[in-house]
């Protein structure tokens, strides 16, 4: 696994217009990405928990999905009826396989999904900088594979080994080796997620140390408003 650098140094390549502006108005966006099981959704709970508002990009895209929205009608209309269920909404399991073993029909359906995803998110972050104080949390699996870090002013990147995606994955969706290894090959690897990270966050041990790095991470966060008042 990569070397993770918790010095607290910004070291995304591209900084956010923003960036600064959140000191002024006490507000701060952050995209919260990482690979698939990386535990994302868990370290976004924490933060939650210690009163940060978090917005997951995946709640919008099953939002998106559901039945009579036009971005359920583009998928049916791409990938068949054969990916409904019996209630006519779409199986996700069986729409991951597909995808998942073909790299062209993920392409199709991450264009389906990710333009109305990520306008979403936009307008959400524009209208927490308009209200002008807290913390914002986007979780955003894809932050890094959209181009999408200049929609928020700091990124924390939450970091697992490979195995441990493959393992959780296995466990989590009762999905072959194989399968799981597809799914983790298939996103940017760590390394490269890690050029972007302002705070990084292990999800290797327990989450009694997984909360100790989001605590550090916050009080850090928190300085960084603070000192800027």
């Amino acid at each position: 696994m990569d070397k993770v650098n918790n010095s607290m140094k910004p070291v995304r390549r591209a900084e956010s217009g923003w960036t600064g502006s959140f000191h002024k108005r006490r507000s701060i966006v952050i995209g919260l990405t990482g690979g698939i099981a990386s535990g994302k959704s868990t370290v976004a709970r924490m933060f939650c928990q210690l009163g940060a508002t978090v917005i997951s990009a995946d709640e919008i895209a099953h939002n998106l999905l559901a039945p009579g929205t036009d971005v359920y009608k583009s998928v049916v209309r791409e990938f068949g009826s054969g990916i409904l269920l019996k209630d006519n909404t779409i199986n996700r399991k069986k729409l991951a396989r597909l995808v998942f073993e073909d790299p062209d029909k993920r392409a199709c359906l991450d264009a389906i999904m990710h333009p109305p995803i990520l306008q979403q998110l936009q307008k959400a972050a524009d209208a927490f900088r308009e209200k002008g104080q807290g913390v914002l949390i986007l979780e955003i699996p894809l932050l890094i594979e959209t181009n999408s870090t200049d929609m928020v002013d700091k990124v924390i990147v939450v970091a697992a080994k490979p195995e441990t995606q493959i393992e959780r994955l296995q466990e989590r969706y009762g999905i072959t080796q194989k399968e799981a290894e597809q799914r983790v090959s298939a996103q940017f690897p760590l390394s490269r997620k890690l050029e972007y990270a302002d705070w990084v966050i292990e999800t290797e041990s327990s989450l009694i140390v997984t909360k100790a790095q989001v605590i550090k991470v916050w009080d850090s966060i928190e300085k960084s408003i603070a000192s800027e008042e």
